[in-house]
């Protein structure tokens, strides 16, 4: 078993001592969403795996958030930020923009790419390297940025 996973299963533990509704709620669905990739793949996950849950999840939060608040429903708002804070806690620490901008261009330089048809190779490789630690929409932006 992942440590990770250790991680979220402890703190169901506590929250569920502490008596914290919301928070148990949004543990839940995470541990729900774990045992339900578990099964459907018939593994124990690891680490990267569990991350690669997480990102999904917060993915999706981020988009209801954001739908959310453009109904102008704060009460469902304010739901989907509390379980987006709650998700990120259990994320590695995030790069900055700065380490993002050097491992672009190393990355660039290792695989030799030269115009738009190596971002491919570029971004799988950027993919592993930074699982769950950036947004891999602004990181194909730099990507581009840095081909074009």
């Amino acid at each position: 078993m992942g440590d990770l996973k250790t991680q979220i299963a402890e703190a169901t533990k506590v929250a569920m001592k502490a008596r914290a509704k919301q928070r148990v709620a949004a543990l839940r669905l995470v541990n729900s969403e774990i045992q339900r990739l578990e099964i459907d793949e018939r593994k124990a996950l690891s680490d990267d795996d569990v991350i690669g849950v997480l990102n999904r999840m917060l993915k999706q939060r981020n988009d209801s958030l954001s739908q959310f608040k453009d109904a102008g429903r704060t009460d469902l708002a304010d739901q989907e930020q509390f379980e987006i804070d709650l998700i990120r806690t259990f994320m590695p620490e995030p790069l900055s923009e700065a380490e993002l901008d050097a491992l672009v261009e190393s990355t660039i330089a290792a695989v030799g790419a030269s115009s738009m048809q190596d971002m491919g190779k570029v971004m799988g490789q950027l993919k592993a390297e930074t699982q769950g630690r950036a947004d891999m929409g602004s990181l194909s932006a730099k990507v581009k940025a840095k081909l074009a």
